[in-house]
C-alpha cells in the first residue's frame, strides 16, 4: 500500500494527460483503461500493452507491479473482459503485483467473479459510478424478457406434468439423484449453476479421460458414450433432459434463445475474440441447437454459429428459431438432436 501511495504521488506530479494510457513509474506500471473497452479498442489495448508484459522489458527495469486505472472507464464488454484476463495471466506469469484503482462496485464485482485476482483500491471522490457493462442489444430487450418468462412458465408447467414419470424411470434405470447441475459461464463470464435431468451415470465425470473425445478442442462429444443411461438416451433424444433449464431462463440467468452456455474449462481456452459470444445469455436453443447439433464436431463452429446470431438478432429472428427448436425436437431426422 506505501508503494502505491509513492507511485499516486509521483504520477500527480508527472501530470499525465488523460491521453495518455500507460505510464512506466518506478516500480511499475500504471495503466489507464480505456473509456469504452470494447471491440476495436479491447484489441488496440491489448496489443499496446503486450510490450510491457515481455520478458525483454522486465530485464531493462525493476517493475514489480502493475496498475489498472478504472477512473476513465465507462462500458466494458466480453472482448474488454478477456483482455483484461489476459493482462492478469501475463502480470502474473512475471510475478507481478496487480492492483485495481477506481473501480466501482458493481465493476469489481463482474471482474473478480470472472476471476481478475487484484488487490483493490479508490479515492472515493473520483470513483466513477457511470461505469457499466456493454452488453447486446438483446440483454436488455423487455420484448425478449416477456418472452422469455412467458417460454419458462410454459416449460415449467409441462415440466411438472412430466416430472414423475421422468423420474421414477431415472431412479429405476440408474441409482443417483434425479438432477444433474453443473457451474457453467453465462453473461459477461458471470457464472451460474445450470439444471439438467440426470442421463449419465453416477460417476460419469470421472471416467470422462476413458471416453474418446469426437470433437475437436476444448469440446467434448461422443455419440456412443458408454455412461450414458437407457432413459437418458431417450431424454436427450427429445430433449426433455434440458426442461429443468425453463427454471433457469424464468430466473434470469438464462434466455430461450441465445448462445451454448460454455463450461469453466472451456473458457480457459478462449482466445479475445471467442468472449465476444459472451455478451448475450446464454439460451436454452440457439442456432447450434437448430443446425444439426448432432453433427457439429468443432467447438470453433459451435462459436461461429452464436457469434452469427448476435449478428442476425432481432425478437422475430428468436421468434423464428423458438419455431424451428420445436419442428427439430420431434424430427428424428433434422440431426439437431
Amino acid at each position: 500500500m506505501a508503494q502505491l501511495v509513492q507511485d499516486l504521488e509521483l504520477l500527480d506530479k508527472m501530470l499525465v494527460s488523460p491521453e495518455s494510457d500507460i505510464v512506466h513509474l518506478g516500480s511499475g506500471a500504471w495503466m489507464k483503461v480505456p473509456r469504452h473497452l470494447v471491440g476495436a479498442a479491447a484489441i488496440d489495448f491489448s496489443k499496446l500493452c503486450h510490450p510491457f508484459l515481455s520478458q525483454e522489458f522486465l530485464l531493462e527495469t525493476t517493475m514489480t507491479n502493475l496498475t489498472l486505472d478504472f477512473s476513465h472507464t465507462e462500458a466494458i464488454s466480453g472482448k474488454g473482459l478477456a483482455v483484461l484476463l489476459e493482462i492478469q495471466k501475463l502480470a502474473s506469469s512475471l510475478n507481478f503485483v496487480i492492483t485495481g484503482w477506481n473501480a466501482n462496485p458493481g465493476l469489481r464485482s463482474l471482474l473478480e467473479n470472472i476471476g481478475l485476482q487484484c488487490e483493490w483500491y479508490s479515492d472515493i471522490s473520483s470513483v466513477n459510478n457511470t461505469q457499466s457493462i456493454q452488453p447486446h442489444p438483446s440483454v436488455n430487450s423487455w420484448g425478449k424478457r416477456v418472452i422469455d418468462i412467458l417460454g419458462a412458465i410454459v416449460g415449467l408447467l409441462i415440466m411438472a406434468v412430466l416430472f414423475i414419470p421422468i423420474a421414477i424411470a431415472i431412479k429405476l434405470d440408474s441409482p443417483g439423484p434425479i438432477f444433474f447441475s453443473q457451474i457453467r459461464c453465462g453473461l459477461l463470464g458471470e457464472r451460474f449453476r445450470i439444471w439438467k435431468f440426470r442421463s449419465m451415470i453416477v460417476n460419469a465425470e470421472d471416467l470422462k479421460d476413458m471416453i474418446v473425445n469426437q470433437a475437436k478442442g476444448a469440446w467434448f462429444k461422443n455419440d456412443h458414450d458408454p455412461r450414458v443411461t437407457r432413459v437418458g438416451s431417450f431424454l436427450r433424444k427429445y430433449s426433455l433432459d434440458e426442461i429443468p433449464q425453463f427454471w433457469n431462463v424464468l430466473c434470469g440467468e438464462m434466455s430461450l434463445i441465445g448462445t451454448r452456455p460454455p463450461t469453466l474449462d472451456e473458457i480457459k481456452f478462449y482466445d479475445i475474440l471467442k468472449w465476444k459470444r459472451l455478451d448475450v445469455k446464454p439460451g436454452l436453443s440457439g442456432e447450434w441447437q437448430v443446425n444439426g447439433r448432432s453433427k457439429i464436431r468443432s467447438l470453433d463452429d459451435v462459436i461461429q454459429l452464436d457469434l452469427d446470431y448476435q449478428e442476425k438478432w432481432s425478437l422475430m429472428y428468436d421468434i423464428k428459431l423458438i419455431l424451428k427448436t420445436i419442428f427439430v425436437v420431434f424430427n428424428k431426422d433434422s440431426g439437431a438432436v
